[in-house]
């Protein structure tokens, strides 16, 4: 398959991020060569979205800390980015709604830039808007959006890219892309917790956009794939990372590093990065067995 056939995808991450891990970075990293491998797909980018402060979970550091240290383990990185989109709304969104918005996102403001400009360029011009206008923005998005978006019903969308060029040609290519959601095999076994998930956001999650799973080591992804109905009757949906080399990174939490951080291990170094530990240290974050 040429670049031009391939699906292009972007990656998209929800969760506490709290704090955010190596291990985090390392299933994006993952995720994206095995997608490579498949000669199928083309990664992108990369989206690292914070869960909102309401979300109500024990211990959950304040969203403009929890942006401040994603946004530090990925300084480094050319192709995955943070939004803090999530964070800004005035209550907790679900995982649907936040793929939902980055699709429609997609669709409002050019498909196309993402490829020309790279996503983070995309992404950083309109959150710099955000910022400046987001109570105006808060009020006008919804409106703006039934105005501009009539959503089609096929979420894998495809648009025209002026700038695919092959020899001297100037051609008008389709380039077909996907936004898919990237968890852990957690969040694939909470899929067969009864009343946990609407059978509806599942049924969009899985059937519309699609999961990309980072197991980690030893899980049967198979055996919960068969414990679900939404997950068995969408498996082609699902791509599970195969990986034959057992990974340290793999076993990296956030539970497990808030634990090392209270306890003054030592062995946190080896959970976050330098810049995220230094920071934790200068706010005094997760120093309290209660955060």
């Amino acid at each position: 398959m040429t670049d031009n056939t391939k699906t292009h995808v972007i990656l998209l991450s929800c969760g506490s991020f709290n704090p955010i891990t190596k291990g985090h970075i390392h299933m994006f990293e993952k995720a994206r060569e095995y997608l490579h491998k498949t000669g199928k797909f083309i990664v992108i980018g990369g989206i690292i979205s914070p869960v909102h402060d309401s979300y109500g979970k024990p211990g959950l550091v304040p969203s403009r800390h929890r942006l401040t240290m994603c946004q530090l383990a990925v300084q480094s990185s050319d192709w995955i980015r943070v939004d803090p989109w999530e964070c800004y709304q005035d209550t907790w969104q679900t995982t649907c709604s936040v793929l939902e918005h980055h699709r429609d996102l997609m669709k409002r403001k050019g498909c196309c830039n993402v490829l020309r400009n790279g996503l983070s360029a995309f992404y950083n011009f309109f959150n710099g808007c955000n910022l400046l206008l987001e109570n105006l923005w808060g009020k006008m998005s919804e409106s703006l959006g039934k105005i501009c978006c009539v959503r089609p019903h096929i979420d894998r969308f495809t648009f025209v890219d002026e700038n695919a060029n092959l020899g001297t040609a100037m051609r008008y290519e389709e380039i077909e892309l996907r936004i898919l959601l990237l968890c852990g095999s957690d969040l694939l076994e909470s899929f067969c917790i009864p009343g946990l998930w609407k059978d509806s956001d599942m049924e969009v999650i899985v059937g519309d956009f699609g999961i990309v799973v980072v197991p980690r080591d030893g899980v049967d992804t198979e055996r919960i794939m068969n414990h679900s109905s939404v997950l068995r009757k969408n498996k082609d949906n699902i791509t599970v990372v195969k990986d034959d080399a057992n990974h340290p990174m793999s076993i990296v939490s956030s539970t497990k590093s808030r634990l090392a951080l209270q306890h003054g291990d030592g062995h946190v170094v080896d959970y976050l990065n330098q810049t995220v530990i230094d920071y934790i240290l200068q706010s005094q974050l997760y120093i309290n067995a209660s955060g």
